[in-house]
């Protein structure tokens, strides 16, 4: 399997000064360090499959299938639920009634039916890095932890020169319940052993919330705002907390970058700070994020909620060459609770979850198909788990790893697939079951990634980036 731990000697590569240094460096957001550019470049390779970019968008608490896109009508009630199928445009393949927009995709969309693994674990470890042996309950990302899908593309170097090579939106997973545990960070989207300089680009942001109505003791909230680019309190003279609230952010970030351009900061910025400079100083980058650029028709197609705002950011760092940006709903509190709904299920999906989800899908596939990049655009939605066959006291479903689905268009994955399937409860996989490491491994291998590339741990010793992960073959165009 191919090893990129061991690049070649840079003074033997021929390359510029000027090159080495634009790339040489950590970057604060992530970025390829130079051995790894100069293992690539030497190999005569960049990695290039059919997707260009990807945008996972992680519905955090684990959506239950069974009330989505794996129903079974014919079982009891207790089982079968609240919902009813409707036919989608996939003859043969029904949904969940509450999913009318996103039924008309289905003839165009791969749907994995039978995701299974023991994680038992809130965050996004194992299905943004194919490990699925992480610890359950686990509430902080450590340095002992895989890197993700994200943190490989940077160490490959994929992507453009002057943007980050991951994104995070609309903030780390677990942002959103830091007052309930402090300190929290889930974990999942992260460089892991490989260094924090491989992390994603983590997004800001600060809503407001707009409750909801629905049954039951928890309602919903729906999370009002954009995500906003990271602070810039890390970057000499960039105080965030000086910025003259009454002219515009980046009116006053663009003020701020000439001025330090100008000025002999630059000259003594470490490589670290230098690189975070360049990616924030780059129009490419900043631009992503105003939108400002966008027309009012397409905030009121995706909706003008942080999710939709924060899918909108994501089809425009893709414009803007990031080859991975991920997106998660966040969960907020005891207000909100993504879907993670050991109460009120029904209710919550009904009222909100699945009424917010076939509006952003939709939205943005028909956006970038629009725009002529859902080809090279590969669009994943999943959750980190699925939810317990049988209804709870409390009209909920409960943790259930052993089956979930996932959800791909575009990208150069096949039209109209259904892969696997699950027995008649929607229990455990009946047919052809799909681990973690097989959904990564897929996805590395349509961004050109050999999935049984090997990166070093802490102790050295090279481990797959799929962790034995198989691309699933029956589902790639």
């Amino acid at each position: 399997m191919p090893d990129i731990s061991s690049p070649p000697d840079p003074a033997r590569c021929g390359y510029s000064r000027r090159e080495l240094l634009r790339v040489g460096g950590l970057s604060l957001f992530g970025g390829m360090t130079l051995p790894n550019f100069l293992a690539a470049a030497e190999a005569g390779r960049k990695p290039r499959g059919s997707a260009r970019s990807v945008i996972l968008f992680n519905l955090l608490g684990g959506p239950s299938h069974q009330d989505m896109f794996d129903l079974k009508p014919d079982a009891p009630a207790e089982i079968r639920g609240e919902f009813h199928p409707i036919s989608t445009s996939l003859p043969g393949l029904q949904i969940c009634e509450l999913l009318p927009n996103t039924a008309r995709l289905m003839h165009r969309a791969t749907l994995i039916r039978s995701i299974t693994h023991t994680y038992n674990a809130h965050n996004p470890l194992a299905m943004m890095t194919g490990f699925p042996n992480g610890e359950n309950g686990q509430l902080t990302a450590n340095r002992t932890d895989p890197p993700d899908i994200g943190a490989i593309c940077q160490y490959l170097g994929l992507g453009s020169q002057n943007v980050p090579g991951a994104v995070c939106l609309p903030c780390y997973p677990g942002w959103g319940e830091s007052g309930q545990y402090p300190g929290i960070r889930r974990p999942g989207p992260y460089g892991g052993y490989l260094g924090s300089q491989y992390d994603p680009m983590f997004s800001l942001c600060q809503p407001t919330f707009a409750k909801i109505d629905s049954p039951g003791p928890y309602n919903p909230v729906m999370p009002i705002g954009e995500p906003m680019m990271p602070s810039l309190d890390s970057l000499p003279g960039m105080s965030s907390a000086r910025l003259d609230r009454r002219r515009s952010v980046l009116d006053q970030i663009d003020q701020r970058f000439e001025s330090l351009a100008a000025s002999r900061a630059v000259d003594r910025m470490d490589k670290f700070q230098e690189r975070a400079f360049s990616m924030l100083s780059s129009s490419r980058t900043r631009d992503a994020f105003d939108l400002t650029r966008e027309t009012d028709s397409m905030k009121d197609r995706y909706g003008r909620n942080l999710y939709g705002s924060s899918l909108i950011v994501a089809r425009r760092l893709v414009e803007a060459g990031v080859p991975f940006v991920s997106v998660h709903q966040e969960i907020f509190g005891h207000n909100g609770h993504a879907y993670d709904m050991h109460e009120n299920n029904f209710g919550m999906l009904r009222q909100f979850n699945l009424p917010l989800l076939d509006r952003l899908l939709p939205a943005l596939v028909d956006d970038l198909d629009e725009r002529g990049l859902l080809d090279s655009t590969l669009v994943v939605v999943m959750g980190e788990m699925g939810r317990s066959p049988r209804v709870n006291g409390k009209a909920g479903r409960d943790h259930w790893p052993q089956c979930g689905f996932s959800f791909m268009i575009g990208g150069g994955v096949k039209q109209g697939m259904v892969f696997g399937s699950t027995d008649r409860h929607a229990g455990y996989p009946e047919s052809h079951p799909v681990s973690p490491g097989d959904v990564v491994a897929t996805i590395y291998h349509l961004l050109g990634i050999d999935p049984h590339t090997t990166v070093p741990q802490l102790d050295g010793r090279p481990v797959a980036i799929a962790h034995g992960g198989e691309p699933i073959r029956q589902v790639i165009a």
